[in-house]
């Protein structure tokens, strides 16, 4: 069991942690110091001069990620805990690696040469984000390189949770010099398998102590979107995005594309909570501003589609670092990935990833400000 001698160790590392130097964003080290299921966790820090980002090998999350506002002064925009024990213990995926699949498969179902595979049914009725066991939850492998680059690496048995073929994945984590986190995502298989890595990262760009991003100004690359029934699947189709809430081509807020929330799509996910089919040309798919810090926040990937997520299901109830709460709509997750269900419906870009074939995708974050 993971919490077998936890709180002991936790304790421990806690009054060790009283004389240890603590990062850039208030983080304690010795707060991420334990054992579960035999296998150590830490906290691990970035920098490349600029910025600094922590990380965790407990579901390879994004702790904390310190970026230059319009005043030369640091904000961390990324919500997440600051210790251990929240992680285990309060439910979420702050700033963690989603696998085997990212996003949500139908009846948790689907089929592969002919054979039907079925998965956990954790959300709805359907498997999302590989299940509750999936790579957010549990003890990656760490090897920091340099003071600017962390690879984690994972094996994933045949059969589980579901899921065919042993499947060994590596993420490696770059803090460059152009204030850009970038994520390479790698993998091969022994068997055929499906596969969907993506990062779960919220995302306020004001700061963990902001509130409502709901003034954000948001650009996206893309002309269609999958609408989705109320549990979240898509319906079946590729609609375009012209005169609906999911139209960023021309940049706009959050609150703008809100309306009055009468939208049926915007019933269904309960705000905004879609994926978006980018128009993918090579330069960053995305954008996202904040008035306030003057950060600007840029997305280039080679994925096909990107969830945007406005935090609908964070409620206030969720203590945060610094014992910040975090209330409905205090960040926003931009997760690039293939569509939500893709196994389900091959006439969209594929998932499936076949024996001995590399699985590679890389997304990079990259951030700038404007001085007021």
């Amino acid at each position: 069991m993971k919490k077998i001698g936890y709180f002991l160790l936790v304790m421990l590392a806690s009054a060790c942690g009283k004389h240890t130097p603590v990062t850039l964003s208030g983080l304690s080290p010795a707060d991420f110091d334990t054992v579960i299921d035999g296998k150590k966790t830490a906290l691990y820090t970035l920098k490349n001069g600029d910025m600094e980002a922590c990380i965790t090998n407990y579901g390879g999350r994004i702790v904390s990620l310190m970026v230059p506002d319009c005043k030369g002064e640091l904000q961390d925009v990324v919500l997440g805990h600051d210790n251990i024990r929240d992680y285990l213990e309060i439910d979420g995926n702050f700033g963690a690696i989603i696998g085997r699949y990212g996003n949500r498969i139908r009846d948790g179902r689907f089929q592969l040469d002919s054979v039907e595979y079925q998965l956990p049914q954790n959300n709805y009725g359907h498997c999302l984000h590989g299940g509750p066991t999936g790579f957010h939850a549990v003890i990656w492998d760490a090897y920091q390189e340099s003071d600017s680059v962390l690879e984690l690496t994972l094996h994933s048995p045949d059969g589980e949770a579901g899921f065919p073929g042993n499947l060994d994945v590596s993420v490696v984590y770059t803090l460059g010099s152009d204030n850009a986190l970038k994520i390479d995502y790698l993998a091969v298989s022994d068997k055929p398998t499906i596969l969907n890595l993506t990062n779960h990262s919220y995302f306020n760009l004001s700061g963990v102590h902001a509130g409502s991003i709901v003034d954000e100004i948001v650009t996206v690359k893309a002309s269609a979107y999958t609408p989705i029934d109320s549990t979240f699947i898509p319906l079946g189709g590729l609609d375009p995005v012209e005169d609906t809430p999911f139209d960023f081509r021309a940049g706009r807020s959050i609150a703008e594309a809100l309306g009055d929330e009468s939208d049926q799509q915007l019933r269904n996910g309960l705000g905004i909570d879609h994926n978006l089919v980018l128009d993918n040309d090579g330069s960053p798919v995305a954008s996202v501003y904040d008035p306030n810090s003057g950060i600007r926040m840029e997305i280039i990937t080679d994925q096909p589609g990107i969830q945007f997520y406005i935090g609908n299901f964070l409620d206030g109830t969720v203590r945060g670092k610094h014992g910040v709460f975090y209330p409905r709509r205090s960040a926003l997750c931009m997760e690039t990935q293939h569509y939500p269900d893709s196994p389900n419906h091959p006439e969209w870009p594929t998932t499936r990833l076949n024996s001995g074939e590399k699985y590679q995708t890389s997304t990079t974050y990259r951030f700038c400000h404007t001085a007021k």
